[in-house]
Parts: C-alpha cells; sequence; structure tokens
C-alpha cells in the first residue's frame, strides 16, 4: 500500500506541475517584452526542472517505499507542486482583472471618438493643473483647437466623415503633443490641450507647430468610400495662460474661448494668444 501511494503522489504532482504550465504561459501571453517576462520564462524553466525531477525520483524508487515514513517525501512534492499551481492560477487571474480594470478606468475617461480624455477627466486635470500652478507658482498655458469649416465636412462627407476626421485630429495631436500634455476634447470638433508648466509663449510655438502639422498631414479616406479621397482640413486655435489677471480655471477658459474666437474670426488657420495675435499664416481655411 505504501508504494502505491507514494508512487501515485508523485506522479500526480509531475501532472499537476505540468498543469501549471498552462496559465503560466497564458500570463505571460499577457506580459510584454521585458524583465517581468523573462522572470516568468525562467520560472517556467524551473518548474519544467521540477517536473524531471519528479520523474526522475519515480523511476528511482519506483516501488521502494515499504513504510509509512516514506509518505513524507512523496506529500510533500505533491503538496509543492499543488502550491506552484495554485499560485500560477492565482498570478493569471489577478493579472487578468487588473486588465480588465484598467481598460475600463481607460474607457471611462477617454472619448470614443477622438481617442483624446474626455470632458469628465478634462475637468478634474485641469482643476488639478490649476492648483499646482497656483500652489508652487508655476505657468500654466492651455490651447482650445478647432476644426476650420467643420460642417462643410459633415454636410460634403456625412457625419460618419467628420467622426473619422475628428479621429485623426485626434492622433494627429498625440502625435505632437508632449508627454507631459493633456489633450482632452472640450465639446463638438474642440479639443483642450493642457500644457503644465508652460508659459504661454512656449505654448504659443506649441500651437503654431500643431497646426502647421494638421496643415501639411491630409486624411486619407478609405474606410467608407471606394475610392481614395484625401480630406484636407485645417485648425485655429486659441492660447491662454494664467497670470496675475487669470488665476482659476474658469478665467482662463474664457479667455482661451476668447483667443479661439478671435483666431476663427481673423480668418481662420491660425494661432491667436489670448490678447496677441501670431502671424501663423496668411492662409485660411478651405
Amino acid at each position: 500500500m505504501p508504494n502505491i501511494l507514494s508512487d501515485g503522489l508523485v506522479i500526480a504532482g509531475a501532472c499537476i506541475l505540468i498543469g501549471a504550465l498552462i496559465p503560466v504561459r497564458r500570463l505571460m501571453a499577457q506580459l510584454p517584452a521585458g524583465n517581468m517576462r523573462s522572470r516568468w520564462s525562467i520560472l517556467t524553466g524551473l518548474i519544467t526542472l521540477f517536473i524531471i525531477g519528479y520523474i526522475s525520483y519515480a523511476v528511482a524508487f519506483w516501488g521502494k517505499h515499504t513504510s509509512l515514513l516514506d509518505l513524507i517525501v512523496p506529500s510533500v512534492f505533491f503538496l509543492g507542486a499543488g502550491f506552484v499551481l495554485l499560485t500560477a492560477s492565482l498570478s493569471l487571474q489577478t493579472a487578468t482583472d487588473i486588465r480588465r480594470v484598467t481598460i475600463l478606468e481607460r474607457e471611462s475617461i477617454t472619448d470614443p471618438v477622438t481617442g483624446v480624455f474626455n470632458r469628465r477627466y478634462l475637468d478634474r486635470a485641469l482643476a488639478k493643473e490649476c492648483a499646482l500652478a497656483r500652489r508652487y507658482l508655476l505657468p500654466l498655458s492651455v490651447l482650445l483647437i478647432d476644426i476650420d469649416n467643420f460642417k462643410i465636412i459633415n454636410d460634403v462627407y456625412g457625419h460618419q466623415v467628420g467622426d473619422l476626421v475628428l479621429n485623426y485630429l485626434g492622433k494627429l495631436l498625440l502625435q505632437t503633443i508632449r508627454e507631459v500634455d493633456i489633450a482632452a476634447r472640450y465639446g463638438g470638433d474642440e479639443i483642450l490641450v493642457i500644457a503644465p508648466n508652460t508659459p504661454i509663449t512656449l505654448a504659443g510655438a506649441l500651437a503654431e507647430r500643431l497646426r502647421k502639422y494638421v496643415e501639411t498631414h491630409d486624411m486619407v479616406l478609405t474606410k467608407i468610400t471606394d475610392k481614395a479621397r484625401e480630406i484636407h482640413f485645417t485648425v485655429s486655435i486659441g492660447v491662454a495662460s494664467l497670470n496675475e489677471e487669470t488665476t482659476d480655471c474658469k478665467g482662463i477658459i474664457q479667455n482661451v474661448d476668447k483667443a479661439l474666437y478671435h483666431a476663427k474670426q481673423g480668418g481662420r488657420n491660425r494661432v491667436v494668444l489670448s490678447g496677441v495675435t501670431i502671424p501663423a499664416s496668411e492662409h485660411s481655411a478651405d
């Protein structure tokens, strides 16, 4: 009886270890290339060595367990294999849950059309950045970006294409702004960019870079129409910052909104700082 039980525990332990490789492999598939994935690869190698060790032990001591004391080592082998399987399964479940929560959190603060942050996140981020700027006496600027003649795009191509243009604009902005900047949909076809620790002059330079980048990157429309078609569009940008007269979020939003209004009234496809016009472009949008 001890022989059968001991040998069975060792073989069962080896099978459990083989089963533990399944959640480990699934977990590794969710991890990006890097140190963490390399460490789990090392763990996979160790589990494989354990499996070889279990099988070698079973072969070497097959039928040689004659007393109940001989069950100690096989029992430890079996419990150890169970521990490895449980740890691997819990790790996979934890990683899956964290990934699911991260995706849900990301979706809750992301605008589905533009791909940038939504208005809910914008309000919180702007309030936070304004508070930090006032507390530590740091410069803070915002850019309000609006697509020129967006209504004409919707009328000519349809609202579905209009959404594609908004999505394309969001991608262009994310390719151009700095990592510290925060881009979020303000409303309609307007996107607001928060530029922390940035005086209005540097924010104006950033806005001009954005304006030129959008102007020189036409969107190639292929998803809806049968033939590829390039859609050329431009943006007008207003820029404002905190200063001695403007000390809160409400004031900076009012100023940047006025600056954007002047940019559009001044011919579109241009950048206007709060109270000062930058000679960004002499061309208006089509």
